[in-house]
């Protein structure tokens, strides 16, 4: 999959660190295998002018998806990894001092908003709670971004789409989605594929035979009955992509396996040791 900046849009936006906003859009289609009724829900709730939230674990395709509607529905796509430092002028934007100059710069939100494209907020949880408030009138009737440092006030255009994620499994009381905020959108439930359409998943990102492809699976599967049981989540399907790539590099599937699976999800010893018996099971 490649990705093309739109000229002339790109340019003019910028971070909080003075680079580019990167509003793109896939040059080719995003390879995506739909598992249920999510890219018509998806494409409905884009035609009606509706936020999205997506539910899943990690590394079950959830950013992928996104990147396939964008270049489906022919939009712009903004994306934001949220994290715990995540401020709302993040988001919106902030006057910064260049030379001699203090000049404004649009955040990711902003930017996307101008551009008509989908903003998508990925692990919206992990971002400090204050930054959810800023979304709220991008997802109900008004449609818009109040750009309080300016005295803006900023009306979304129809092709606008918020588009937030979060792994319910990581759930705290901390890190809780309000009902507040999870009601103004419409949820689409994401969980790993079954096993022959997953590995037909890691056959083609991964560039493996389908051999391989299954015996990967496999091994996820057998990781994901792990959860609870020293692991907080199994090898998602991203990972066993992972270690695709490194086999069809020439890599041994045992070492590309530790390297690309066991230790991505275990520090603790006797964990690690366990995942390493399973690689031994299938390879």
């Amino acid at each position: 999959m490649k990705l093309s900046r739109i000229p002339g849009q790109a340019d003019a936006r910028a971070d909080v660190s003075g680079f580019a906003t990167p509003l793109v859009r896939p040059a080719t289609e995003p390879y995506y295998h739909a598992i249920g009724d999510e890219t018509g829900v998806f494409a409905a709730a884009a035609q009606c002018g509706l936020p999205v939230m997506l539910k899943g674990p990690t590394g079950c395709g959830k950013t992928r998806f996104v990147q396939h509607m964008a270049w489906r529905l022919q939009r712009p796509l903004v994306t934001v990894a949220c994290h715990d430092d995540l401020t709302t002028a993040d988001l919106v934007g902030r006057y910064l001092i260049i030379g001699d100059e203090t000049v404004w710069m649009d955040g990711p939100l902003t930017a996307a908003v101008r551009a008509g494209a989908i903003c998508y907020l990925d692990e919206i949880v992990e971002a400090r709670k204050d930054t959810a408030v800023v979304i709220h009138p991008l997802t109900d009737a008004r449609r818009a971004l109040p750009v309080e440092k300016r005295g803006e006030y900023l009306e979304a255009p129809p092709d606008f789409m918020l588009v937030i994620s979060y792994n319910p499994g990581y759930q705290s009381v901390l890190k809780e989605m309000k009902p507040s905020t999870r009601q103004r959108f419409v949820a689409l439930d994401f969980d790993y594929p079954e096993a022959t359409v997953e590995a037909n998943i890691v056959a083609h990102e991964g560039g493996v035979d389908a051999a391989m492809a299954q015996q990967l699976v496999k091994l996820g599967g057998l990781t994901r009955k792990l959860k609870g049981a020293g692991l907080d989540e199994g090898a998602g399907t991203r990972l066993l992509v992972h270690a695709a790539q490194l086999i069809a590099k020439g890599m041994a599937p045992a070492v590309a396996c530790t390297a690309a699976i066991a230790r991505p999800l275990a520090d603790e010893p006797d964990t690690r040791d366990a995942l390493d018996d399973l690689i031994r099971a299938v390879f």
